[in-house]
């Protein structure tokens, strides 16, 4: 009988649990493997800040839903998460936000703001594209401050597709936001 050993562990939520609380640290499961980055740069939460802003601005007006910054989505015990921004539809919200404040499933649109480094751009770029695609969320912006663009993925055929690289002066729009333009400078602000 042969038998192959894995030497890759495989995280869970109640794993977090029993790690030390660090305040500086984000800890985040996709896949079961085990992501935790320290506290982001400067320009990276004022850039989460400024799409936050702009969204709950048009959230305030439409009613039709809310952002939140850094929520917690526990999508399953092994894959959970902690988003820059989220907006999320009043409707969903009340179906998904359990009694300990988190997300239960996915919200409409996630948008993630790059810090540099190899680990950081696969874990937004590859293995966070590849879990909202597959738990449901309908739009998915990665910012990059840095450079000072935004990628704007769509859900198409059950997979969220690129469907435009933006630059500073151009204006981002939503099918899931009716009415929201803003100019994607106001991100980087």
């Amino acid at each position: 009988m042969n038998q192959t050993i894995s030497d890759k562990v495989h995280w869970t939520t109640s794993d977090l649990e029993l790690l030390t609380t660090d305040e500086w640290k984000r800890y985040e499961i996709i896949d079961g493997e085990l992501f935790v980055t320290r506290a982001p740069h400067w320009k990276h939460q004022r850039t989460a800040g400024n799409i936050y802003l702009e969204l709950e601005i048009w959230s305030r007006s439409s009613k039709l839903g809310e952002p939140i910054t850094t929520p917690g989505i526990i999508f399953t015990d092994a894959d959970n998460v902690i988003p820059d921004v989220v907006w999320i539809s009043r409707e969903r919200l009340a179906q998904l936000l359990d009694e300990e404040g988190h997300l239960r499933g996915a919200p409409e649109l996630i948008a993630e703001v790059l810090s540099p480094g190899t680990t950081n751009q696969r874990r937004d770029r590859e293995a966070k594209l590849k879990l909202y695609s597959s738990t449901g969320v309908q739009e998915y912006w990665i910012a990059n401050w840095q450079l000072q663009q935004l990628e704007v993925y769509h859900r198409e055929a059950a997979q969220l597709k690129l469907i435009a690289t933006l630059l500073a002066d151009d204006e981002i729009t939503s099918p899931l936001l009716p009415g929201f333009c803003v100019r994607v400078q106001r991100f980087f602000v």
